[in-house]
């Protein structure tokens, strides 16, 4: 069974130019939502998305340049770096400052309008690497667009992020996976059965591009006009689908490692770590997983853990492969090891929320600075006895609950 265009992968053939044609989040992407306002009134701004592999978020960058008759320039920091983005500055840089017809871009693209630098993986920036974008972002030489996986907060450096809007992307439900698994069958000259349908929606776990590769592997390798379950149970076993670092198998291991040291499990921690070890895992992406579990699942219940896990990261830092795979099994039947508590972690994402709810609300006035003295004749920073000092709207919540009460988390 031969198509047209089949030396590009599936996924790259479905990927929709429209933001009418694109499945899934609904809340970016519906009539009067962020991004189809960003189109329809043709104001772009530079932005990160976050979420999941598979979810859209290269494609919603190609949608956003296409439709608004931008450049689009395509960076995957894995493989960039500085210097890629010095070779796109400075074209732009001598294309401003060129004189009229040097360029022709046939009538599509205005020359005043800013380009959209789209930066995969963004989080694989380092900070110097990240710095040197700032005064292009921020005169408006590009409109970046980064992708991620990993929490912005923590991955983007602030002065970058607080110039960009963060957009969160959520996993694709069963219908809309249903959808784009029908445009890939049909795109194969296939049908696909019931069972193997529901089959990749399941596989798929909110990823349409690993639903996509495996209906596209179990297509080519059966040669099947009616791709079926056991077909797709056999392209499993299949050589195409091994551990790759940017793939599927790197979030379900790194998934499984967690798991495994949160239900104090050393032995399965350690099997986990030592398939990402031998798979060539970036040992950083490992140490940083630690270094959250620390304080998302150890917390309060053994504070210790979060040196324990920086240490680990600064190792690896230092030290990389092959040696530092002895500090990360160090570290990692550390954290299997100790006791549980997520009760800091619940308690500021409780307190989060509220926030969140009722905004800014009014500092108790004993608790404000008081540097004049009409600011103290009014009642600043002078304490009325009172036990609370949340705001009055909140007087009497509680957050925070010790870790003896937590318990531990086995």
């Amino acid at each position: 069974m031969s198509q047209p265009g089949d030396d590009v992968p599936l996924a790259e053939r479905l990927r929709p130019e429209r933001l009418e044609d694109f499945v899934g989040q609904r809340h970016l992407t519906g009539p009067g939502k962020p991004l189809q306002l960003a189109i329809a009134r043709d104001e772009l701004h530079s932005m990160v998305f976050w979420g999941p592999p598979g979810v859209g978020k290269t494609t919603l960058a190609r949608i956003l340049a296409s439709s608004t008759d931008r450049r689009f320039f395509p960076l995957s920091a894995v493989a960039a770096g500085k210097g890629d983005v010095r070779a796109i500055i400075t074209e732009l840089q001598g294309r401003s400052s060129a004189p009229p017809g040097l360029f022709d871009d046939g009538g599509q693209q205005e020359p005043s309008r800013s380009p959209i630098l789209f930066l995969d993986e963004i989080h694989r920036f380092n900070k110097a690497q990240q710095d040197y974008l700032l005064p292009y972002v921020e005169d408006g030489t590009i409109i970046l667009i980064g992708a991620t996986t990993e929490n912005p907060s923590f991955e983007v450096i602030p002065a970058l992020l607080s110039r960009c809007q963060v957009f969160v992307l959520e996993a694709l439900g069963e219908s809309e996976l249903v959808k784009i698994l029908t445009r890939g069958a049909a795109a194969l000259g296939a049908a696909l059965e019931d069972e193997a349908r529901d089959f990749l929606a399941a596989y798929a776990n909110g990823d349409a591009r690993r639903a996509l590769n495996l209906l596209e592997v179990a297509a080519r390798l059966h040669q099947a006009t009616t791709v079926t379950a056991t077909h797709l149970r056999d392209a499993l076993q299949s050589a195409h689908l091994r551990y790759d670092k940017q793939g599927e198998e790197h979030y379900n291991t790194i998934s499984a490692y967690i798991k495994s040291m949160r239900a104090s499990d050393v032995d399965a921690a350690l099997y986990y770590l030592a398939r990402m070890v031998q798979a060539g895992e970036d040992p950083l992406f490992i140490a940083r997983r630690m270094v959250i579990f620390a304080s998302e699942d150890i917390g309060m219940a053994q504070p210790t853990a979060l040196v324990v896990a920086n240490e680990v990261f600064r190792a690896c830092e230092t030290i990389g492969y092959p040696e530092c795979q002895i500090n990360l099994a160090h570290g990692t039947a550390y954290m299997a090891q100790a006791p549980k508590s997520r009760a800091s972690c619940d308690a500021f994402f409780a307190a989060l929320e509220d926030v969140q709810r009722t905004g800014n609300l009014e500092v108790p006035l004993k608790l404000r600075n008081a540097p004049t003295g009409l600011m103290k004749s009014l009642g600043y920073g002078e304490d009325d006895g009172s036990e609370s000092r949340l705001p009055a709207r909140l007087a009497g919540r509680r957050y925070y609950s010790p870790p003896e009460s937590d318990g531990k988390r086995s």
